[in-house]
């Protein structure tokens, strides 16, 4: 249980002294409220119940959520953190409308910092246990992309292979500081390293990009095991662009609108990409 921005207070009676079990109840049933209320206003924004540049209010959410304005307050302070909402200057907040090229630098920003990270673990000798559980989860990779079917069971087990593998070069890096905005940089889901993975899963193509991209995670293990480093965070940078190019090719299928968040981006209109 963890708390978001949450504070008790604690009432004392005259003939005793406060009861530190009553105290941690009031801290933890508070902190519960906060976390509910964040989990519960994400979903409305990613599912586009709350559709993109809607003006909120703690009042107008203490209404629709059935809480009070301190965890209120609370999900909305982390929520703008974490770039879903923006505070506007007459006061309240909106639901954040992104543009292509927003998804498109968060996804390039993810790929720098996991590029480092990759270069880091290789000069810093990732340790052989970290290396091991990275090959057996690439080893399990290649297992699902046997699977020709293209269902969403498969691109299911990929995006969760994907994200466990991800997590374990990060790990490697040896730098909590880098885990940590590595782990901000791919916060939204568009901005993940799986954010885009199956939502065109009906195309013939979609596989071979995972086969594609499997292979670059190959490289870069390889890299980083016999510790070349600047090829390992060159490689990274580049698988980065996989991701890129998911976006750019879902956000034009009607797919796309059933990925959690596809309505907060406005896709550019094909013409202005070739204006340089």
């Amino acid at each position: 249980m963890y708390t978001i921005g949450g504070h008790c207070t604690v009432h004392t009676m005259s003939s005793s002294s406060p009861d530190p079990h009553e105290a941690l109840s009031v801290q933890d049933e508070g902190g519960s409220q906060a976390v509910k209320a964040q989990q519960r206003l994400r979903e409305l924004i990613l599912q586009g119940e709350l559709a993109a540049g809607t003006r909120i209010t703690e009042l107008m959410l203490v209404e629709l959520l059935g809480v009070s304005r301190t965890p209120i307050r609370s999900a909305m302070m982390r929520l703008e953190q974490e770039g879903l909402l923006e505070a506007l200057p007459a006061g309240g907040h909106a639901v954040r409308i992104f543009s292509e090229q927003d998804v498109a630098d968060a996804i390039e920003l993810r790929g720098t910092l996991e590029g480092l990270a990759a270069r880091l673990a290789a000069e810093r000798a990732a340790p052989a246990g970290v290396l091991a559980q990275a090959r057996a989860c690439l080893d399990q990779i290649d297992q699902v992309l046997l699977d020709p079917s293209l269902s969403d069971e498969m691109f299911s087990a990929y995006v969760r292979l994907n994200a466990r593998f991800h997590r374990l070069l990060s790990d490697m890096s040896a730098s909590p500081v880098l885990q940590r905005e590595i782990e901000r940089a791919g916060s939204l889901p568009f901005a993940s390293p799986s954010g885009f993975v199956g939502v065109h899963s009906h195309n013939a193509a979609a596989r071979d990009m995972l086969v594609v991209a499997q292979h670059q995670h190959r490289q870069v293990l390889e890299a980083i095991a016999n510790r070349e480093g600047a090829r390992a965070q060159a490689l990274m940078q580049e698988h980065s662009r996989i991701a890129r190019l998911n976006m750019q090719l879902a956000l034009r299928e009607p797919g796309a609108l059933r990925m959690p968040g596809a309505k907060l981006i406005r896709p550019e209109p094909l013409e202005a990409k070739h204006v340089h």
